[in-house]
């Protein structure tokens, strides 16, 4: 690892957030220009939407069932084994879903899109297309980011679902709770702005996994292993950030929905 001193370290990490910043403004404003490559979006939704559904699911699921048979202990000290439901709906739908499918399907296409453009970059295919009139922020940004934003709105929707089942199938075999009564529970808990603080999340964090991957895709060097390198760069950071405007999400909404403490 190359010693640099602390002045360089940090230019270059104002360099970087710059460039980010630049590529982040650039993937919106290509919505709005011609051509808008169609089919590129559609291929990219299938890659990461129907690619990542199985372990969405998978994780929710046993995230919800987890949350109600770790609950269950301290629920029953005070009689309170009937709000499991309560309980696994509003953590599921307001946090732990959304933040779940965001952060599997940054795991699985934040790195498939760093090292698919890095390995483009490597190979020189990003000048070969600059060559050819072809914009690449265009071409192999935009529809990434449109595609990730929508496929991960539509993937909560389902994880929320699954997670609220995986809880159910713990309370009704392992717990001996009432299914109707856990349905109920669970369905006349959520009010509006519980759903829409779990549903404004995917869009923040669909934006910020395929902004960060193809950033780090398309700013590799040295070869193949800047492409191995950018793909774990862009995991962490992606995840990071996911976590990070999370937390800031949902204290903003919390204040603008009037659910501040």
């Amino acid at each position: 690892m190359e010693l640099i001193s602390p002045t360089d370290f940090a230019k270059e990490k104002v360099r970087s957030v710059q460039e980010y910043a630049v590529l982040a403004a650039q993937s919106i404003g290509n919505i709005f220009r011609r051509p808008l490559y169609i089919a590129d979006m559609i291929q990219q939704a299938d890659l990461i939407g129907f690619g990542s559904l199985r372990i969405v699911l998978a994780a929710v699921f046993f995230t919800g069932a987890a949350l109600a048979l770790n609950s269950a202990s301290s629920l029953a000290r005070f009689g309170a084994m009937t709000v499991i439901g309560q309980l696994v709906s509003v953590g599921i739908v307001r946090e732990l879903g959304p933040v779940l499918a965001g952060l599997v399907v940054a795991g699985r296409n934040a790195s498939g899109m760093a090292s698919e453009l890095g390995s483009m970059i490597v190979t020189e295919q990003i000048d070969a297309m600059r060559a050819l009139g072809t914009d690449p922020m265009k071409k192999l940004v935009t529809p990434r980011m449109i595609a990730t934003v929508i496929m991960l709105f539509f993937l909560t929707i389902i994880a929320d679902l699954m997670g609220i089942f995986g809880g159910f199938i713990v309370s009704f075999l392992l717990l001996g709770l009432n299914a109707q009564q856990y349905w109920t529970s669970a369905y006349q808990t959520l009010v509006f702005q519980d759903v829409f603080m779990g549903m404004t999340k995917p869009f923040f964090f669909g934006y910020i996994i395929a902004t960060v991957g193809c950033y780090y895709g398309l700013s590799t060097t040295g070869g193949t292993q800047g492409v191995g390198r950018s793909t774990t760069q862009a995991v962490v950071a992606s995840s990071v950030l996911i976590l990070t405007v999370d937390v800031l999400i949902t204290r903003f909404l919390m204040v603008v929905l009037g659910k501040a403490a």
